[in-house]
């Protein structure tokens, strides 16, 4: 069987209401990912896995069965960011050497959520 090898990051942003943001956070499940709200409001995730967010069940483990929530996770979180912040989220993996590899990044500000992974192609100018 093969293992999906990830690891995901993202810059430090400032929400407005550190406290509403922790108890968001609480209602999802990040997988193995880790995230902190400090107490100078700063929002990071980062782990070993994949970026994908499920809500949480009473007993909190994730809810397959719902299926992934990531970007109304991330919509929730652009109406936390204060003025001018910028969460930028990336992921970069593989499983073994099989086509295709893992690359997705996701940035909220602005009060939007905006998504990039490796599916599309532009031409390069001469």
């Amino acid at each position: 069987m093969a293992t999906l090898q990830a690891a995901t990051t993202s810059t430090g942003a400032i929400v407005s209401d550190p406290q509403a943001v922790r108890e968001l956070c609480e209602t999802y499940c990040f997988g193995t990912l880790n995230w902190e709200v400090t107490e100078e409001g700063e929002l990071t995730i980062w782990g070993h896995d994949d970026f994908e967010v499920y809500e949480a069940r009473e007993n909190g483990l994730p809810d397959y069965d719902g299926g992934i929530v990531t970007h109304e996770f991330l919509r929730e979180v652009a109406d936390h960011l204060e003025v001018d912040e910028e969460l930028d989220i990336q992921t970069a993996g593989f499983t073994k050497c099989r086509f295709p590899v893992l690359a997705k990044r996701y940035v909220v500000r602005d009060g939007e959520v905006l998504h990039a992974d490796l599916s599309s192609l532009e031409p390069i100018d001469e």
